[in-house]
């Protein structure tokens, strides 16, 4: 693998937003290429863009303490990484934008372009500061690290497992099962795409030290280090199970306020995805708690203590990963076309043990969808699509995603499809 960029599919919206927006905000987790997407654009539009970190502890400072001459000492445009450090700054670049309105408007007459890239890894301080201060004057971008439709050079549409625009779509190239295990136990953080000399272990081993080092050190107390380091890995063991909080608390030996709230610090930085339940009133006893996914697989294979991608092929952890790779990339194909998944996706299950893996949501029409890591499922993977018809929705079929190399029928409604067609 060579040292080169990977395009992003939300390079086309970042196009549409640059020079249209005063300010634009990428949020994502570390290492997602939040950065390097910026990099990529401003070379293509031949534009110097200034970059500055406020993980570099003298800028911080300064833009906490001195937010005027911080952001009169860096010219524009300018990239401000983990900007969140300093939330303060952003009445500051409020001020700055209304400026250049205003000279817009009644000086000179220069057409306010894009004056400041946000980018942050901490989505509950970001949103709400972003909400509050720049209304209005700023474009917002998620991105999560690479899915396997960008790393195969491929237009990225978002999943609707309708049989009609399934059959019309250009499908990943097919893959034997251990490189698609190969692929889920490398991950999807774009360095590991890019440096051949990085060990797996080493990069995750790091990602983790900086993660609790920038991202959590504030929020919990440094003896309990060992004990988050502890819950992650427990909530990596879980992956594409229900969240239960009492259970993990046993594990980690914690109480059950403290693991709903870290789990809550690892959804905000993007780490996880939490599927909500479809709640429906014409379908009593649901169950109501979320279903956890990691949003990427080489992180969760290596809190699990997975060594190789054989290893993990042959475990009775490769169903629920297989799972969590599949949900991924459902979620990531909704956020790189700039909609949101946690309208989209939801899972059934009630208290008599009856279960649909993911429910797409599209317009007026739900889709049941199971996963299944075989190649050939039978009906009993569609035994409880049926559970649909009493949410009075229009559900025009449903699908099996699995590792089968062609679409076939399982009946006149539902399809076995292959997960190339993510």
């Amino acid at each position: 693998m060579a040292s080169k960029y990977i395009n992003r599919s939300i390079e086309n919206k970042l196009d549409e937003m640059y020079g249209n927006f005063p300010a634009i905000l990428i949020t994502g987790a570390r290492q997602s290429g939040k950065s390097t997407v910026l990099q990529y654009i401003a070379n293509v539009k031949k534009e110097e863009i200034n970059e500055v970190s406020l993980d570099d502890l003298y800028e911080r400072t300064m833009a906490i303490e001195d937010p005027e001459t911080f952001l009169r000492s860096h010219g524009v445009p300018l990239v401000i990484d983990e900007f969140q450090y300093a939330p303060n700054l952003l009445s500051y670049i409020k001020l700055k934008i209304d400026e250049a309105r205003k000279n817009e408007m009644f000086g000179d007459g220069k057409k306010v372009s894009t004056l400041y890239f946000l980018t942050g890894s901490q989505v509950f301080e970001t949103m709400e500061n972003i909400t509050e201060s720049l209304a209005g004057r700023v474009g917002i971008i998620d991105l999560y690290p690479l899915s396997t439709r960008e790393i195969c050079g491929l237009k990225e549409d978002v999943f609707i497992p309708d049989i009609n625009i399934l059959k019309n779509k250009e499908t990943l190239k097919y893959e034997y099962m251990d490189n698609i295990f190969e692929r889920i136990f490398r991950g999807s953080y774009p360095e590991l795409y890019k440096n051949d000399n990085i060990s797996i272990e080493t990069f995750f081993s790091s990602y983790l030290r900086t993660y609790i080092e920038r991202d959590v050190r504030k929020i919990i107390n440094v003896q309990d280090e060992p004990k988050f380091l502890k819950f992650i890995s427990s909530l990596a063991a879980r992956t594409g199970q229900e969240f239960n909080a009492s259970d993990i608390a046993k594990d980690v030996g914690i109480d059950s306020e403290t693991i709903a709230k870290w789990t809550g610090v690892l959804s905000n930085t993007y780490l996880i995805f939490l599927l909500q339940p479809h709640m429906n009133n014409n379908v009593g006893r649901i169950i109501k708690r979320p279903k956890i996914y990691f949003m990427d697989t080489g992180l969760a294979c290596y809190l699990t203590g997975y060594v190789s991608s054989e290893t993990l092929k042959k475990s009775a952890y490769s169903g629920q990963i297989f799972e969590t790779y599949v949900i991924s990339e459902i979620v990531k194909s909704y956020a790189n076309n700039q909609r949101d998944p946690k309208k989209h996706l939801y899972y059934y299950r009630d208290n008599n043990g009856k279960e649909i893996d993911l429910l797409v949501v599209h317009e007026d029409n739900i889709y049941p969808v199971e996963i299944k890591k075989g190649a050939n499922p039978d009906k009993s993977s569609i035994k409880n699509f049926n559970i649909v018809e009493k949410f009075e929705m229009n559900s025009p079929n449903g699908c099996v995603l699995c590792l089968s190399k062609d679409i076939h029928a399982i009946d006149d409604k539902n399809y076995i499809v292959p997960i190339e067609y993510i």
